[in-house]
């Protein structure tokens, strides 16, 4: 599931069309959102370090972590770090985010902040300007690709660090203004939501067609207090968790899927619950108040039931009423018989119609609001 979450990304959007967004949603009860970022960035860097994606570069704003700490990333996972000027470009959002170092550097206190050289890295000097930060993101992502009919990526790595700095009005519209832009590709980011109300947390979901939800593997509601303080479990929860995704397909409808997933040494590994993923679906039928399914005795009383029109083919000839003759010409009919005994007595059901009259003119075509002065 998180591998069709990348293909997404890597396929990026239509003509015409927003691009592609992901949020990625954890808290402190299972903090494995910057794990799961990073699984996803470098999947979509290999797409498109590959050309294998639309997109042919992609932008990291970092502001949780040093772009050291993205080379070094990459590194781990096997990329080249000599090419990735070519397909990567990141905004140092975090060396210097309100250009503090930048002040004290002109009056002499400090050197030059310094950056990872083996990256191609652009210092944000003020993360509050947000205007000044998309033009930015627009400049480094088109250093990449160059002119023409190209895409890039945009990746953030926390959201919820940009909040700190700004408003969520201010975020929504940068973001907005990406997902519109005719250069990008598709861009996903990171939000701790257990920092922020509900409101802020449906604002960003709202501008995503995916979002993806980290939740621990066993919840504190679903066990005993003290279990939830018992460090074996703690351990559990801080090594395993469920990874929940829905997809809002173009035709409108939602592709809700599960997986679990282990974290060792910041490598994550995914496995499927298809047992949880049908659970899932039986969740988002709607709750009513009445029983939509059939018990065994009640699918064995219908099928029991003979209809009016409906021809059975058995030892005596079938009998079928049609509500046009009076209950004088039924008995007449059967020589004799009651109507009980003109009923078969295979145990099957019948349904049987009486009009109100004999005086009822059958398939009447006369107006039954003729007397009806209007």
């Amino acid at each position: 599931m998180a591998d069709a979450i990348c293909r997404v990304l890597r396929d990026g959007a239509l003509e015409g069309e927003h691009a592609t967004s992901l949020t990625i949603n954890d808290s402190v009860d299972s903090p494995f959102g910057p794990i799961v970022f990073d699984y996803i960035f470098t999947q979509l860097s290999s797409f498109i370090s590959s050309g294998k994606s639309q997109s042919r570069g992609i932008v990291l704003l970092a502001f949780a972590k040093s772009p050291s700490s993205t080379a070094e990333l990459l590194k781990t996972r096997g990329t080249d770090i000599a090419t990735s000027h070519e397909w990567l470009s990141v905004v140092d959002c975090y060396t210097d985010p309100l250009g503090w170092k930048e002040r004290l550097k002109e009056r002499g206190a400090i050197k030059t902040p310094s950056t990872e050289a083996s990256l191609n890295v652009r210092l944000c000097k003020d993360v509050r300007n947000l205007e000044d930060l998309f033009s930015l993101i627009l400049a480094s992502g088109k250093g990449l690709i160059g002119e023409g009919k190209t895409r890039f990526s945009v990746a953030i790595d926390s959201v919820s660090e940009m909040l700190r700095h700004t408003s969520l009005s201010s975020v929504a519209r940068l973001l907005n203004n990406l997902r519109s832009h005719e250069k990008v590709s598709s861009i996903f980011w990171l939000l701790h939501s257990d920092l922020h109300d509900i409101k802020t947390t449906a604002a960003f979901e709202y501008m995503s067609s995916m979002v993806a939800n980290v939740k621990p593997l066993t919840t504190t509601s679903n066990t005993s207090r003290d279990n939830s303080e018992n460090p074996s479990f703690l351990e559990q929860n801080y090594k395993k968790g469920q990874f929940h995704a829905s997809l809002k397909r173009r035709n409108g409808r939602v592709r809700v899927m599960v997986e679990e997933f282990s974290s060792e040494q910041s490598l994550i590994k995914f496995t499927s619950m298809s047992s949880v993923e049908n659970a899932v679906t039986q969740s988002l039928v709607p709750k009513v108040q009445f029983n939509m399914q059939l018990s065994d005795k009640e699918r064995s009383d219908r099928a029991k039931v003979v209809l009016p029109f409906e021809h059975q083919e058995t030892v005596k000839s079938g009998q079928i009423y049609d509500g046009r003759k009076s209950l004088t010409e039924v008995k007449q009919e059967s020589n004799g018989e009651s109507l009980e005994k003109v009923v078969d007595d295979s145990g099957r059901g019948e349904i049987i119609y009486f009009r109100d009259s004999d005086d009822e003119m059958p398939d009447s075509d006369e107006d039954p609001d003729d007397d009806l002065d209007i």
